[in-house]
């Protein structure tokens, strides 16, 4: 009897053996989906409420503004998300026809109702797209090239351009570094960088999928100049 005893419990634990074995090569064989399940489980923790898309508006149709930001000022754009606030101080001197672009379209409301259309977790937010496309601008580009020692580091605010655009070419996209150091080479036109709310962009930064989409809507309510 002790012997049909020690066989029974033997049987019973390779029966559970083999279950734990099944269970972990099942996540392994599933590992990507996993990890998309576990982004996607995430959102609802960065404290990003959830909010409906708006509808895209039509591009183009703006005038480039004549005027420059007087550098002797300080000049800051609230941006306004439903994921919260982040603040912008602007480099009037480094992008002198970019930040006054920027400022010009915050102040008519270009940016208001539109959503970040493009999140890669680990390395930038971008927006600025009135169409929600990534192609869209606001009729006309400007053009400050960055410095050859420009670096992209966490923080700092850029503009988006074509691939075949000379660099610091720019329109209205716009993106937050969210890297410690992207990399980038020195074509993007730098206006400036987040000093305030960077919590806040790295919330929105963890809301993008492997193809760089948004897992989750988040809205530019608004923007707000500000300058002493």
């Amino acid at each position: 009897m002790p012997r049909l005893a020690l066989l029974i419990a033997l049987v019973l634990a390779l029966g559970l053996a083999a279950c734990g074995s099944d269970d972990d090569g099942g996540e392994a064989a599933t590992g990507a989906d996993a990890d998309a399940a576990a982004q996607t489980t995430e959102a609802p923790g960065t404290g990003c409420p959830e909010v409906e898309q708006p509808p895209a508006k039509d591009d183009a149709g703006q005038r480039k503004p004549s005027r420059e930001l007087d550098p002797g000022k300080t000049w800051e754009v609230v941006v306004r998300t439903s994921c919260g606030d982040f603040t912008i101080t602007l480099d009037p001197e480094l992008a002198p026809e970019t930040t006054a672009s920027f400022v010009a379209l915050a102040e008519r409301g270009f940016y208001d109702d539109t959503w970040f259309h493009r999140i890669v977790p680990g390395f930038v937010i971008q927006g600025g797209d009135p169409t929600g496309t990534g192609t869209g601008g606001p009729g006309y580009s400007t053009r400050d090239e960055p410095p050859s020692d420009a670096a992209y580091t966490k923080g700092v605010v850029a503009m988006a351009k074509a691939g075949d655009e000379p660099p610091g070419t720019a329109g209205s996209q716009f993106f937050v570094i969210t890297a410690d150091d992207a990399g980038l080479p020195p074509e993007y036109a730098i206006i400036g960088e987040v000093t305030d709310g960077m919590d806040v962009v790295e919330r929105i930064g963890v809301l993008g999928d492997a193809a760089e989409r948004p897992l989750q809507v988040i809205t530019i309510e608004g923007m707000e100049v500000r300058d002493r």
